[in-house]
């Protein structure tokens, strides 16, 4: 026999081997590794960006489009369903309204919030170094209740949505313009950025999960012109808020992968893609948008964790604070409502068109503005404002503006609660480290060796275990440093306490965005953030506003930094794109680079591993 002909019957008893192995352990049971997707080579190489679809879902604003469009299809996430029986009574998700607004002391605060608007208003002076004169409402209410709308045009050519046909749902603009009179329920599925749960009708789970289904399939199918029977040829990109809800983005991924028939996915945070999408490395990422402010510092791709911060405040909060402005300063449309959707649309275009934090702009002015809604003519008013159009965007600095008690104000990173269907999570990795330290104190205890300066109870030495396993818990910068000592029960319950008063506090931008810089690790990460400190999303998008956060976050930065920091730059407008946008486009870029490549969680492989891929292969710690 030949020395080959030997080789390739030793190959061949090898074989043998590994196949009869493979067989003992499927008869024991034994569990395999997570195998790469059982995909050919060839076809991973033949990704194309036009098969990849980017969504970017907001709380007031969809954008969803293929990675290699220039712009996403954008449209208000919003749905109507048709009422199942007939005499049902009409339910609608609030748009401008919100909770904590009609407490007894709600007034009181707006009030206060605007004494210390107009002091900062006047304290600041112009740009040729004398002071702002203020003005009062009155001055304007005078004008104002005397003026009277002139008739346009007898039809204001808009019309409510045709419901003849009786379609089961509506989408966007279309949902928007349902008549108040047919028989439709309005859903917004997403508020503050996370999936609106509550308790009314289409608040369950699982009503919030078939809305976002409908509306998604629907922008699909009709906008980008893809057959949901195609999306099985197509992978998806989701982008996610930085502080997100663990359980609601598994019931989204399982959503998207299993219903709606996507071949793959990426889950990636929302500030990530926007520092792709503005070509910037690293930045103090701020994303004000219409009802969340999140901020979060991200040095190479990644964003650090202790630095992650959501306010429960945007851009739909100054709408509503400019309205009652408007008010004040008596606003001749009068019968403007906030529970109406048309008339919390037609606020929205006035804060974009009249607001500003330009302080060079002074004094009384004339302005214009028309409305035209279905079934009634269209109309021009004339209206004069003062300082109201500066005051309502200085909201975002002073909160208690806003007039809202009794809520959740700001929100960080919670540590996971853990998963039924991931057993190997990082509460699995605590446990297991602390067993193996626990037996390794217990036999330095049985040497005899005592440890210097009374050491920890073992609870303690777990919780700090747990700090340095993955960095501080959610009061991290808000707690001292000398703290260790003292038992774990008074040491929880301070922190609770701590937390507790934190959370009900609404941090203006300025001062969140400090906070967010002083939770990073090192001198030199908090220096890269204060030059590159990036706004994106819609709610800061007024005139003057890079200037005035700019002036605002230099007055107010610790001074040991002054010296260190070579410039503070605030970006509102990175290549001049749109700020609204700068995430999905961060998440086309995503979809084009190389280092993508082993993010994708395919569908096989979610089906039979479930939530455990997104810890195997999401870009962030999960």
């Amino acid at each position: 026999m030949t020395q080959a002909e030997k080789e390739q019957d030793s190959g061949k008893e090898k074989e043998k081997e590994r196949d009869k192995e493979k067989e003992k352990e499927q008869q024991r049971g034994v569990k395999r590794p997570i195998a790469p997707p059982a995909i050919p080579d060839p076809l991973q190489e033949q990704i194309q960006s036009n098969f990849i679809v980017v969504i970017n879902p907001g709380s007031r604003t969809l954008r969803i489009g293929r990675a290699t469009d220039t712009l996403p299809v954008t449209l208000p996430h919003v749905i109507a369903r048709r009422h199942k029986q007939t005499g049902q009574p009409r339910y609608e998700d609030a748009w401008l309204l919100r909770d904590g607004l009609n407490k007894a002391e709600s007034n009181e605060q707006r009030q206060n919030g605007l004494k210390m608007v107009d002091q900062a208003i006047w304290s600041k002076k112009m740009s040729n170094g004398v002071r702002r004169t203020p003005v009062s409402a009155e001055q304007a209410r005078a004008y104002n209740c005397q003026i009277r709308p002139a008739v346009l045009d007898s039809s204001s050519r808009v019309k409510w949505t045709n419901t003849a046909h009786q379609p089961p749902h509506l989408v966007g603009e279309e949902a928007i313009y349902v008549n108040p009179s047919d028989c439709y329920n309005i859903h917004w599925p997403i508020v503050r950025g996370q999936l609106n749960v509550h308790a009314s009708p289409g608040g369950s789970l699982t009503a919030v999960l078939a809305d976002l289904e409908t509306i998604w399939s629907h922008v699909i199918q009709k906008q980008l012109e893809i057959p949901l029977k195609d999306l099985k040829y197509y992978r998806c990109i989701l982008l996610v808020p930085d502080i997100y809800n663990r359980q609601h983005i598994k019931e989204v991924v399982n959503m998207l992968l299993l219903n709606m028939g996507f071949s793959a996915i990426i889950v990636h945070q929302e500030s990530v893609c926007a520092t792709f999408g503005s070509g910037l490395s690293s930045a103090c990422v701020v994303d004000v948008g219409d009802q969340k402010t999140s901020l979060c510092c991200v040095e190479d791709g990644v964003s650090h964790r202790n630095s992650r911060l959501c306010l429960a405040y945007g851009g739909s909060d100054v709408t509503r604070t400019f309205f009652w402005l408007l008010q004040r300063a008596g606003f001749p449309y009068r019968d403007c409502q906030l529970s109406s959707r048309l008339d919390c649309q037609l606020l929205q275009h006035l804060k974009e068109t009249f607001c500003h934090l330009n302080q060079d702009i002074s004094g009384l002015q004339d302005h214009e503005f028309q409305t035209r809604f279905p079934e009634a003519p269209a109309l021009l008013y004339q209206v004069r404002l003062g300082d109201e159009k500066l005051q309502a965007p200085m909201g975002l600095f002073y909160p208690t503006t806003f007039g809202i008690v009794g809520q959740k104000m700001t929100s960080l990173q919670y540590r996971s609660q853990g998963d039924s269907e991931d057993p190997h999570d990082e509460h699995y990795l605590l446990a297991t480290q602390s067993k193996q330290d626990q037996s390794s104190k217990s036999a330095a205890d049985r040497k005899g060796i005592s440890r210097p300066g009374g050491g920890l109870d073992g609870e303690m030495s777990r919780a700090m275990k747990v700090e340095m396993e993955f960095g501080p818990a959610q009061g991290e910068c808000l707690m001292g440093a000398g703290e260790v000592e003292e038992p774990l029960s008074a040491h929880l319950s301070r922190k609770t306490a701590i937390m507790s008063q934190f959370e009900s506090k609404a941090l203006g931008l300025d001062k969140a965005i400090l906070h967010s810089i002083d939770c990073c690790g090192s001198d030199e990460t908090k220096r890269k953030m204060y030059s590159s400190i990036l706004v994106v999303g819609g709610g800061l998008m007024f005139h003057g506003a890079q200037e005035f956060l700019l002036h605002r976050i230099i007055n107010k930065m610790p001074p040991s930094f002054r010296r260190l920091v070579d410039n503070v730059e605030v970006i509102t407008r990175p290549k001049d794109m749109d700020p609204q946008l700068i995430s999905w486009k961060g998440g086309a870029v995503l979809a084009c680079l190389d280092t993508t490549q082993e993010m994708w969680i395919h569908q096989r492989e979610w089906q039979r591993f479930g939530v455990r891929m997104l810890r195997e292969r999401a870009a962030f710690v999960w």
